[in-house]
């Protein structure tokens, strides 16, 4: 896990990523691609997990990102003039803040808290409601159980947070209101100098899994001898995208957020790590398959009491990552939509990292107390509707 580092020198708060994450991603980016180079059977079911995770998930997880990135990117407004004049509605708008795909929104609301220019409430109520970049695989492949989660999320984060505003007065865990809040400057970074390869591999994967939506079949189109259009495409893009995320000197946390950074930065950053979580899902999916031979939907099915719970237990894990897998198994069809939904409740994404480097002991009580909704919710869907 990447951990976020606040320091704070003369009432300025700079995030700056832990030195040692690059040695971490460095490890964990060349032991995928060792495995995917390998000439076994095993290798063969590397090298096709990242063609399936490029062609299936990052395509169009991309496509996502060039959409709400390039919105937020237009959207310019003074925060604390809009607040000042909203006192009466900051729940609702932190939960659709929390509720917008990716961690932007929330980021935005928990530095606000930490400014003292929003309650306790509106902070559970985003946390409660976001669901980080595990938003953009799931809007990918499942655009409606997207925005089903999004509702459910959202009306739960907006009830968890009224109410708790009702039982705690408006000074409720808040810190130094004088506090003030910047983010370092990210200059332009070495991957960057890849862009242009990653582009000119992604729209080709973008028209071949737009057209393997409509079950047409490329296998028969052959790029190299031996080599179909698909299968090079593919690895190749899901090679580029772990290949930059590895040597990527920024965390998780500021690929995503950090708006002194150009779009097109920022689009392929979060696309590179979404990509690199989703590629570590379905291995694992495979390698316990592969080594096993259990089949782990039957597995969660015989414990199917418990999934839910875990999957919540997951969502207090700070960071995107984590909640990535949880929805690559949902999409895979090992555990119910009733886990997924209490993953989603309960999840904080990266919001939580400024939150605990700032406001700790507010960040473990908001967390706290999403996991109690998210209990409530998921285990209700499970015996009403499963």
């Amino acid at each position: 896990m990447n951990a976020i580092l606040a320091v704070i020198k003369h009432n300025k708060a700079i995030f700056v990523a832990n030195d040692g994450r690059l040695l971490k991603k460095c490890s964990l980016g060349f032991l995928i691609l060792a495995l995917a180079f390998q000439s076994t059977e095993f290798g063969e079911i590397v090298r096709q997990v990242l063609v399936d995770a490029y062609l299936q998930v990052s395509v169009f997880v991309g496509f996502t990102l060039f959409l709400f990135i390039g919105l937020d990117s237009l959207t310019k407004f003074n925060v604390e003039r809009f607040l000042k004049k909203t006192k009466r509605i900051h729940v609702p708008i932190a939960t659709f803040l929390g509720a917008i795909p990716g961690c932007g929104g929330a980021i935005i609301v928990v530095t606000q808290f930490v400014q003292g220019r929003i309650s306790f409430g509106s902070l559970v109520a985003v946390l409660t409601s976001t669901m980080g970049d595990a938003a953009f695989l799931l809007l990918s492949k499942e655009p409606i159980t997207g925005f089903q989660i999004f509702c459910i999320a959202g009306l739960t984060g907006m009830v968890t947070g009224y109410i708790v505003d009702f039982f705690n007065n408006t000074e409720y865990l808040k810190i130094n209101k004088n506090i003030k809040i910047e983010f370092e400057n990210i200059e332009k970074t070495f991957v960057s100098k890849f862009n242009v390869f990653w582009l000119i591999v992604f729209f080709p994967g973008f028209i071949l899994g737009v057209l393997s939506i409509f079950q047409i079949n490329l296998d028969t189109l052959i790029l190299f001898k031996n080599f179909s259009l698909v299968q090079s495409v593919g690895s190749i893009g899901a090679i580029i995208s772990i290949f930059m995320w590895t040597l990527n000197p920024l965390s998780d946390f500021q690929c995503s957020t950090e708006k002194t950074r150009s779009f097109l930065s920022r689009v392929i950053d979060t696309t590179n790590f979404v990509t690199t979580w989703v590629v570590c899902g379905f291995l694992i999916y495979e390698i316990f398959i592969y080594f096993t031979g259990i089949d782990l939907k039957i597995f969660f099915d015989i414990w199917i009491i418990f999934v839910p719970l875990l999957a919540i237990l997951f969502g207090f894990i700070p960071g995107c990552g984590p909640q990535i897998i949880v929805t690559t198994l949902y999409l895979n069809g090992s555990i119910p939509f009733s886990a997924e939904i209490g993953n989603a409740i309960s999840n904080d994404g990266d919001a939580l990292f400024p939150a605990i480097a700032l406001a700790p002991k507010a960040a473990i009580f908001a967390t706290l107390y999403s996991g109690l909704p998210a209990v409530l919710v998921a285990y209700s869907y499970m015996f009403i509707f499963e």
